[in-house]
């Protein structure tokens, strides 16, 4: 075996490459991969199911939900924050019974001290013998009642119970994590690409959409944009240089804003430039070199 060969096991340093071999081999430290286009949903498709939409919405982000998918979630999301506000109202309410009850017992014993010096104001002549009986001794006289050993389960410190944070009320988008409302939700409508030479069904096409004004083949490396007053899909060409040349609605005449033009986050092209998430993660033990 050579000095230099990949299985060279008697060299003093931990080289790199046996530290990957046995990473692999054991299973241990984070796992990294980089996903293609096959990986990631097309343009098209719900940002939950993964699927082709039904009844497609789309979020001031620019991200594609169906509706039915994501009502569910924010369904879910409420539903969670019920319980959990439950469980916090609980603990409230535990917390203000035990201050009453810290209350009630400092107030009583108070009132003890209070009588015990009311009985106590004649002086008395403390016996001097008995202090001596009594020695250094934790087993005698009342201290035999103490228990100063710490290993005792009677004595042991008690563990509090984990405290409750208060619950956030604000649903968040699972893509973008913005506060997510449902009056935020734009309808969006597709414009089904005319062939007439193509006999397959609308799922199963590779180009199943196109631009509402200029019939332009929509795919998952085009940049596209919905209008929020009608929810047609159009092209980023078509933006520039047909709507934001007067503000006007192409198909309506409707005027228009800046912030009615949502820009679509691109499907899957495989390239960094054009998505933002093609790096997977897998967090797993990570190995320990003494």
């Amino acid at each position: 075996m050579t000095r230099h060969g990949l299985n060279a096991t008697n060299g003093a340093v931990y080289s790199y490459h046996e530290r990957k071999k046995d990473q692999k081999a054991a299973g241990y430290g984070a796992e990294k991969m980089r996903m293609g286009k096959d990986a990631v949903k097309g343009f098209d498709c719900c940002s939950l199911t993964l699927q082709p939409t039904s009844r497609p919405v789309i979020t001031p982000q620019g991200f594609i939900f169906d509706k039915e998918a994501i009502l569910s979630f924010i369904l879910e999301k409420k539903k969670e924050y019920e319980k959990k506000m439950k469980e916090y109202e609980k603990q409230k309410d535990s917390e203000l019974e035990e201050m009453k009850d810290l209350a009630a017992a400092e107030k009583e014993e108070m009132k003890h001290k209070f009588e015990q010096t009311e009985k106590s104001i004649v002086t008395k002549r403390l016996d001097k013998s008995k202090d001596n009986e009594l020695g250094v001794s934790n087993m005698a006289g009342d201290r035999k009642r103490d228990l100063p050993s710490f290993w005792l389960p009677s004595c042991g410190p008690q563990a509090k119970k984990s405290k409750v944070e208060k619950p956030d009320k604000t649903v968040y988008c699972p893509m973008s994590r913005q506060p997510l409302k449902v009056k935020d939700l734009v309808d969006v409508k597709w414009t089904v690409a005319r062939d007439p030479d193509d006999k397959k069904s609308l799922i199963a096409r590779d180009e199943r959409y196109q631009c509402a004004v200029t019939g332009d083949v929509l795919n998952n490396s085009t940049h596209c944009a919905v209008l929020r007053p009608t929810g047609h899909v159009v092209t980023k060409d078509c933006v520039e240089k047909i709507i934001k040349k007067d503000w006007r609605h192409p198909l309506t005449g409707q005027t228009l804003k800046e912030k009615d033009i949502i820009y679509i986050e691109r499907g899957a092209t495989g390239f960094s430039s054009a998505n933002k998430e093609l790096l997977s993660e897998r967090h797993r033990p990570s190995i320990a070199i003494a």
